[in-house]
């Protein structure tokens, strides 16, 4: 087969001419041009090559000014610009450049906080590393993918990423995804075979390009590109598609059309009274303006990317990566983990138990048959997988002929077995095949006695169980060179090889742990029920069900739904089942979170709400994921999800607060107009307060979360933050009225009102975050960071300094009387007070256990 049968474009033609030039040659050719063979290269010329080797530009690179610019699509932004601007138009150059002031602060405080938050996000990013098997002097070997150069020999598995822009020299059934070139979905079949010169890259069955992805067999390539003179990296285009958006941006968007709901209707009161009082139209439009922005927490973007990038500062020191910031809250609204059993239950440490034949005697003949079934096996070989790995780490045994691999059939989840051709010194060649032992026996004629009585045997036991058997395939003058599926039948059974995979001594508590979270746990193995039945039994947990990949096919979605309740074991899965699992438990409600770290788990983690893998996953599983593991444990997992929860509830506490204390200023705000004879709180001054407040809320990110929020999941509830506004926003507005009657009592004056407003306004919003971060009782059961503490009292403090320094002339203060302070000081400790109780009914069904 040679090139595709769809042509499709690349996404640059910047390497078009190399790849062509690459693609028309011969194999023999291609190696000479450069300067290698199948050998490959040898370290020192691979070090004198890597010197003047193409590098590619670091992919998670972080623009300062590109975040700079993002903050401009922030609508309150948006409004800041236009109260400025009005301003400036209508003759107030002063108040034009105080809100210009607190424009730059509110984008430089949102744009260092996100910047720094992605330059660690990527920085984390760039550690999770990319390798790739080359073959120097004739040994395999695992190295970084960027130490690649022209001239390397390279073996393709299944998936793998491409590390490089490659001309296949042999392959098997071998394909690639190419979407991220192409676009389309659909796997390209590769070969070997030259193409005509006049054959455009694209269209070039024997080239392999980087960052494509293998999806069916394997390979083997000369490197003929590195960096950024491979296809994709000459390409300066955003490759990967835009990644949908998570549930937690999703309620963050629902979040903001609710103010901009509120803010159109206040600015509608103010305009329609303004009016009505014959008042200039001009000052009532800035006035309505200003409450827009004021009802609308500012720094909303800053607190959000600061407690994301805390979390996942927190997380990589529990060797959690993430590779997406927001996918650490979503981590938290997990409600159902779906994952193996390899490495999270188990020690994921492969080890060689047994090999024995049909009667269950201990053999060798299935150890050595299977080491040569191993199509790399010999000096230096890589494994594809832990099993094979296990095998060939053992020592040859007695008797072990000499043998040269011819081809062989890569293992898929669909035969679940691998077949390979070797020949043996005469010239004689045989076909050996292993793989699941219901596979492998089905295709045997010979041998096979009491085979699946010792299997059942050994599975019960807990033991995973490979299946050894062979076929002569005559001489080598009378044989192709090539296997098919065909070839794997009229077998004859050698025997099994069985290995162990210990459960990890962690296994059981962390199981009670993700309990204890409310996370309902699915482990969907490969492996054989009663190996999992085996692992249910050893981990003392109550099974509630268990299904196998053919249950799966059998049952509709509603039915394979009414199943999958409480802890649930799918054995013998396929990857399309998995991804079914994902989908179904996501249809009846469940935020579901997938750990995988096979070519196989690839769909489930990208239809998973959070996919999750590990460092030494498969490439392709690897690159789904959203988040990466250092140590493939479950207690990481709840971690994660802890962590997630804490980010969650931090980020509730600033919406729930700024939210009701900016709604009941600007309703007071909006409601005083209407009778007094100047402005409540001008503009600037409004500004300066939401400032103030917003900048020392970017500590929250690091406050305590009481225990008992994070044993559950929590999600987005418009309906209790519309409520929670609505409630302590007139609470907040009765107390506002109270501090008017005084205000006006004492002073008429509009800078005495309006710098007593501005002073208890402050410290009402700021002391009222120690009552409200928590439903317990404050200081008492539930203590706040220092951080937050000192960055509260901090911003309460300098706004009460303020109207006594110069810079309070330039906001349209003066100095309060100190008869004046103490009035507000009361009102300000009844409101504390009355907020604490009025907390506690709001949230008392939810309270009745804890106080």
């Amino acid at each position: 087969m040679t090139a595709a049968a769809t042509s499709a474009t690349p996404v640059t033609a910047g390497s078009e001419p190399v790849a062509r030039a690459w693609g028309s040659l011969t194999v023999d050719v291609a190696l000479e041009r450069a300067g290698s063979s199948l050998r490959g290269l040898d370290e020192a010329e691979a070090a004198r090559r890597s010197v003047n080797a193409a590098r590619a530009p670091r992919s998670n690179r972080v623009r300062f000014v590109t975040v700079v610019l993002r903050q401009f699509r922030n609508a309150v932004l948006l409004l800041l610009i236009a109260t400025a601007a009005a301003s400036a138009l209508l003759g107030d150059p002063a108040e034009a450049a105080i809100i210009g002031v607190v424009l730059l602060i509110s984008v430089g405080l949102g744009a260092v906080n996100e910047f720094r938050a992605e330059r660690e996000s990527a920085a984390l990013a760039d550690t999770i590393p990319v390798t790739a098997i080359v073959i120097r002097a004739g040994i395999e070997k695992r190295i970084d993918a960027a130490a690649l150069v022209r001239g390397d020999i390279v073996r393709l598995t299944l998936g793998a990423l491409v590390p490089a822009d490659i001309r296949l020299l042999s392959v098997e059934e071998l394909q690639c995804n190419e979407s991220t070139l192409t676009g389309e979905s659909a796997p390209r079949p590769k070969s070997a075979a030259p193409v005509a010169p006049e054959v455009g890259a694209s269209d070039a069955g024997c080239l392999a390009f980087a960052s494509s992805v293998v999806t069916a067999g394997s390979g083997v390539g000369l490197v003929v590109a590195t960096g950024i003179e491979t296809l994709v990296g000459s390409s300066r285009q955003e490759l990967s598609a835009r990644l949908p958006e998570t549930s937690f941006q999703l309620g963050l968007a629902r979040f903001s059309r609710l103010l901009l709901g509120v803010a159109a209707v206040l600015v509608a009161t103010i305009v329609i009274t303004g009016i009505a009082l014959h008042r200039p139209l001009i000052d009532t439009l800035l006035f309505s303006l200003t409450i827009a922005v004021g009802v609308t927490p500012q720094l909303l973007p800053a607190v959000v990317s600061s407690s994301l990038a805390q979390g996942a500062r927190s997380l990589a020191k529990r060797k959690v990566l993430i590779k997406r910031l927001v996918c650490v809250e979503d981590l938290g609204n997990v409600t159902t983990l779906i994952t193996d059993k390899t490495g999270t239950l188990t020690e994921g440490q492969i080890s060689f138990s047994i090999s024995l034949d049909a009667t269950g005697a201990s053999s060798p003949l299935p150890t050595i048959w299977g080491r040569l079934a191993v199509a790399t096996s010999g000096e230096g070989a890589v494994a594809d997988n832990a099993l094979d790995e296990a095998l060939l780490a053992l020592p040859a045994p007695p008797g072990t002929p000499a043998a040269t691999p011819v081809s062989g059939l890569p293992f898929d989840h669909e035969r679940t077995l691998s077949s390979s051709l070797v020949e043996l010194a005469g010239g004689m060649r045989w076909l050996v095949v292993k793989g699941t032992p219901e596979a492998v026996l089905a295709r045997c004629t010979t041998g096979v006695g009491d085979a699946r009585a010792v299997v059942e045997q050994q599975l019960m036991a807990g033991g995973r169980v490979v299946a050894v058997a062979r076929r002569p395939m005559s001489a080598s003058s009378d044989t192709s060179d090539t296997v098919v599926a065909a070839d794997e039948a009229g077998l004859e059974f050698l025997g099994l090889l069985v290995f162990a995979d210990p459960l990890r001594a962690d296994a059981g508590a962390a199981m009670e742990r993700l309990a204890g979270l409310g996370i309902q746990v699915v482990i969907a193995t490969g492996d054989h029920p009663l190996v999992a039945a085996r692992l249910a039994a050893e981990l003392g947990h109550r099974v509630d069900t268990v299904l196998t990949g053919a249950d799966v096919d059998t049952l509709d979605d509603d039915a394979l739904r009414a199943r999958l309740t409480g802890w649930a074991i799918v054995a013998r899965v396929l990857p399309k089942q998995k991804e079914r699992l994902v989908r179904v438990l996501r249809a009846r409600g469940d935020t579901v979170a997938f750990l995988g770290d096979g070519v196989n788990d690839a769909l489930a983690l990208h239809a998973a709400d959070a996919g999750i893998s590990v460092v030494t996953a498969t490439d392709v599983a690897r690159d789904a994921a959203d988040i990466v593991l250092l140590d493939k444990s479950l207690d990481v997992v709840a971690d994660g999800v802890e962590e997630g929860r804490r980010i969650f509830q931090n980020t509730m506490k600033y919406l729930l607060m700024g939210t009701s204390a900016n709604f009941g200023n600007m309703l007071s705000a909006s409601a005083a107009s209407a009778f007094l004879p100047f402005l409540p709180m001008l503009p600037t001054q409004v500004l300066l307060n939401n400032l103030l407040y917003d900048s020392s809320q970017l500590a929250i990110s690091t406050d305590h979360v009481d225990h008992e929020l994070t044993r559950r999941p929590s999600h987005w509830d418009l309906g209790l933050i519309r409520r929670y506004m609505l409630v302590f926003g007139v609470l907040s507005s009765l107390f506002d009225f109270i501090t008017f009657a005084v205000l006006l009592g004492i002073d008429s004056s509009a800078s005495t009102f309006q710098t007593g407003w501005f002073v208890e306004s402050l410290a009402t919003q700021g002391l009222v975050v120690f009552v409200i971060r928590t439903r317990r009782f404050p200081f008492v059961r539930s203590r706040p960071k220092w951080v937050l503490s000192v960055a509260v009292i901090a911003s309460i403090v300098a706004g009460w300094i303020v109207p006594f320094t110069p810079i309070g002339a330039l906001f349209g203060f003066t100095a309060p009387a100190p008869s004046t302070l103490l009035a507000l000081l009361g009102i300000i400790v009844g409101y504390v007070i009355v907020i604490d109780v009025a907390k506690r009914w709001f949230f008392r069904p939810r309270m009745a256990h804890q106080l």
